[in-house]
């Protein structure tokens, strides 16, 4: 996500009269807005199962989740979105010893609690680095990119 949002909302501001730059910011696509756009019809594999999905904070504030949330549907997820916002890693940011307390407070807010409370078997999507790692290293819980969980990788 954040890679998405550097080439659709930051690309265009650096180089607003770039036409290859606008080209490339109307082409970068997530996973789920592929699918959502280039195959509506087509069946999808089944996820299954309750999930719960933590959104980027690059998803969440410069980018459209209704993509991912129309193909979770399609999928036939039992979904819940966390409403946690940032998880705190936030690239490198979590990973500095002088922020790490900073980091774990964020994650501490909504989503590292609301994991604990969450089944073992609950599917945990993250298509976020940042999100992954924060989740995996803080909760020890497995998380999926939704292609992996369409892919039956679960």
């Amino acid at each position: 996500p954040a890679c998405v949002s550097a080439f659709r909302d930051e690309l265009p501001g650096i180089l607003p009269n770039d036409g290859a730059a606008r080209r490339l910011s109307r082409q970068v696509l997530f996973f789920s807005e592929f699918i959502d756009r280039e195959a509506k019809d087509a069946p999808l594999r089944q996820i299954g199962g309750h999930a719960v999905v933590q959104f980027h904070c690059h998803h969440h504030a410069v980018l459209d989740t209704h993509a991912e949330e129309k193909v979770l549907g399609r999928a036939g997820a039992d979904y819940e979105i966390l409403p946690s916002g940032c998880c705190g890693m936030a690239g490198a940011f979590g990973f500095e010893a002088a922020k790490y307390d900073v980091s774990i407070a964020a994650a501490e807010r909504v989503l590292l609690p609301r994991l604990r409370q969450t089944p073992a078997d609950t599917l945990v999507l993250a298509n976020g680095f940042s999100c992954r790692e924060q989740i995996e290293q803080c909760a020890g819980r497995r998380t999926l990119h939704i292609a992996e969980a369409m892919a039956g990788l679960a």
